[in-house]
């Protein structure tokens, strides 16, 4: 496929997760089957406003459906936000590198992520769900800042339910009755019960949040080489042109959105990259 021009995508569902949050479910217009690499992005396109990388959340395969979780803040995602089942918009990719699920298959697994940022943590939670005897446990810790921000609830608590498989929360502000952690999303890792010397983490959420799970993780005893981070820059092209998305000598639509924890930990917090 031409990676410049945009396929049609037909709208099949939309759902509002939150007052800022929703959720498209779409179909290929001309019925083509999609394959797509956990950690991927598409660019989805608005005829006559513009296009936005999103990350896929992923696919329901028997369905035939694509989904992406938007949060709503720009033109062109307000645009979106705007449109219903039935529509239809343009769609380029996959692009990007994707999350080292190969790489972790026999090892722990530890998901990390912050606010929205569980939308591209949560291909990886179905891949190893369907793989389910290729990896060890799966540990997955969400982090929000109130308790309300937290989506997708009942998807939670089934996963807490299947074999192998620890849910940790943690909210900074909660009301009574919450079941979590209250307080900052590292304080969960003294909880971790996982093979340190073996487990592969990956990261997603703010940059802030993830350099602090990064540290914390390597003091729980991870390697340095075993931790993987979803980097978010301003993306247009998703082919490495326009450069808008440069992180040091990289460009992050190219040779992300997943880095190695070494391949970054000296650019995160550094003004201008």
């Amino acid at each position: 496929m031409n990676p410049y021009l945009p396929r049609e995508a037909e709208i099949v569902e939309r759902i509002q997760e939150t007052p800022t949050v929703f959720t498209l479910r779409l179909r290929l217009a001309d019925g083509a089957p999609y394959a797509f690499a956990p950690g991927q992005f598409n660019m989805l396109y608005l005829y006559g406003v513009g296009e936005v990388p999103i990350s896929i959340v992923g696919d329901d395969a028997g369905e035939g459906l694509l989904t992406h979780t938007i949060r709503a803040v720009g033109r062109v995602t307000r645009g979106l936000a705007a449109l219903g089942a039935g529509d239809r918009i343009g769609l380029r990719g996959p692009f990007g590198r994707g999350w080292p699920l190969t790489e972790a298959e026999g090892r722990d697994v530890v998901v990390v992520t912050g606010g929205l940022g569980c939308a591209p943590s949560v291909s990886i939670i179905h891949r190893i769900l369907r793989r389910r005897e290729h990896y060890g446990r799966l540990t997955i810790i969400q982090g929000v800042k109130h308790a309300d921000d937290l989506i997708w609830r009942a998807q939670y608590e089934a996963w807490a339910k299947a074999p192998k498989v620890r849910v940790l929360l943690a909210a900074n502000v909660a009301p009574p009755g919450w079941g979590g952690h209250v307080g900052l999303v590292t304080a969960l890792f003294d909880r971790l019960e996982v093979d340190a010397g073996l487990a592969m983490a990956m990261l997603c959420g703010p940059e802030g949040m993830m350099k602090a799970a990064a540290t914390g993780l390597i003091r729980q005893g991870l390697a340095e080489e075993n931790i993987f981070l979803s980097m978010e820059r301003n993306m247009q092209c998703a082919v490495g042109h326009c450069g808008h998305c440069q992180f040091g000598p990289r460009f992050v639509c190219r040779d992300g959105p997943v880095f190695a924890w070494p391949e970054v930990r000296d650019l995160l917090g550094t003004r201008g990259f």
